[in-house]
């Protein structure tokens, strides 16, 4: 899939000859066309990051070799074609070895050798993107076991449905609070899928304001309104053959939902401001910290759009019912964000590892690795003590009816708020609580277990 939004810079100081180029290159919608009367505003411009530059050998302002090295200087990435009414060899092979893509020659055939070399760097930029995108993926480890952190029971249900999951092209529901790791999940599937070197495009529903969603998503044609400058390819398209991973799926408006049920039914999108059909083949991945059988039951959420995502369903523990994943976790933060900084090592002192399991982190895995990168940075010596673990000034409590919970859950919600206040003093928590230290006890207890 081709990058959209392919900037081009056309340098050429003969005003007929400018636009005559600039307009065989606007013929593709794809190509976002910028055009200059000489160097210096073409180089004033660069911070633009053009894909290329098409450069008049002779400009008044300056010879198109400086302004080739300038450009090269400035970014070695941006790939420039010499246009020239010389037709030298001496000159030509010069101004490759200096770095140039191409050399052309001013005559009628101009327009159709502009049009492929241009081609050409797109296909090869694609490429090259893709390579990039690749590399990186594979130098991380995408093995569930080893990028999802823990050994606790409930992440090794996690961690038996992940394995179902990569065995086909099934939907998949991630489900779980703010910061349980969602994200991570669906990286583990497509990474570990038959899929795994076609694109995982990520989409934040959330993020995008509400009349940008169908663009974001489906595209849209150059002028198909206003602002809409050029052609824009959708992230189902950016998705064909790999993974589109929308993130926050409950967030999406009903006005928007029936669109999105008719393209997953339908396996095809129509780019806004367009008639054509264009196909798609894309596994979905969603995700929602919501609970969407209670959106459908109220009237946020279409019925017909849940059971056509609903498929194979994650749900990511909190971080809470985690136990000893807390400590395995945190140590992992620890010994990144170490490294990432160039910090000596650091490890946590056995009262900074209880403090850690005793907090319920309503901001999960995110807030827990806040938490470690800030105490890194207020360690006075090689071991993380329990006063440099601080959790803020947040209060807890008052937000604790906020989620539908079992009576357990709230149990062990209230008895980590206590326990963090009066700093793990177990015999006063339960003299507050008017409960007894061995129900404190076993709670823990079950925790680490």
């Amino acid at each position: 899939m081709m990058n959209a939004n392919f900037k081009i810079f056309v340098v050429e100081d003969d005003e007929w000859y400018r636009e005559l180029l600039g307009y065989n290159l606007e013929l593709n919608p794809d190509y976002e066309v910028t055009k200059y009367a000489d160097a210096s505003t073409c180089l004033a411009a660069l911070h633009q990051k053009p894909d290329v530059v098409t450069l008049d050998y002779r400009l008044p302002d300056m010879t198109g070799e400086e302004v080739l090295k300038r450009i090269k200087d400035y970014d070695p990435e941006i790939e420039v074609i010499i246009i020239s009414e010389q037709d030298k060899i001496e000159t030509a092979v010069e101004l490759l070895k200096l770095g140039a893509y191409d050399y052309l020659v001013k005559a009628k055939d101009i327009r159709d050798r502009l049009l492929n070399v241009v081609n050409n760097i797109r296909k090869n930029a694609s490429l090259k993107t893709r390579i990039t995108t690749l590399q990186k993926e594979v130098g991380q480890k995408y093995n569930f076991e080893k990028s999802i952190i823990g050994q606790s029971p409930a992440i090794k249900k996690v961690f038996a449905l992940l394995e179902k999951a990569i065995r086909t092209n099934i939907t998949v529901m991630i489900t779980g609070e703010t910061g349980t790791g969602k994200e991570l999940a669906a990286k583990a599937i497509h990474f570990s899928s038959k899929r795994k070197d076609m694109p995982l495009v990520p989409v934040n529903v959330a993020a995008i304001p509400k009349d940008l969603v169908e663009s974001e998503l489906f595209g849209h044609e150059k002028g198909a309104f206003t602002g809409a400058n050029f052609r824009r390819v959708g992230k189902f398209e950016e998705a064909h053959q790999g993974t589109l991973f929308l993130d926050e799926i409950g967030e999406m408006e009903l006005s928007m939902q029936v669109k999105l049920l008719r393209a997953l039914q339908e396996k095809e999108i129509v780019r806004i401001g367009s008639n054509k059909v264009v196909k798609t083949d894309c596994r979905i991945i969603v995700a929602t910290n919501r609970n969407l059988q209670e959106e459908v039951k109220v009237g946020n959420f279409r019925e017909d759009l849940y059971y056509r995502l609903f498929g194979l369903t994650i749900e990511l523990p909190p971080l809470r019912e985690r136990g000893n994943d807390i400590i395995l976790l945190a140590k992992h933060f620890l010994t990144s964000f170490c490294a990432e900084n160039e910090l000596p090592d650091l490890s946590l002192s056995t009262s900074a590892q209880k403090k850690l399991l005793a907090y319920s982190y309503p901001g999960n895995i995110r807030e827990l690795k806040s938490v470690v990168e800030l105490a890194s940075v207020m360690a006075n010596g090689e071991v993380i003590t329990e006063d440099e673990i601080s959790f803020g000034t947040r209060d807890a409590l008052p937000e604790i009816m906020t989620e539908e919970l079992t009576l357990k859950d709230y149990t062990q919600r209230i008895i980590d708020y206590y326990l963090q206040k009066y700093e793990n003093n177990i015999k006063l928590v339960a003299e507050k609580l008017d409960i007894g230290q061995s129900t404190i006890y076993r709670m823990l207890k079950e925790r680490k277990d």
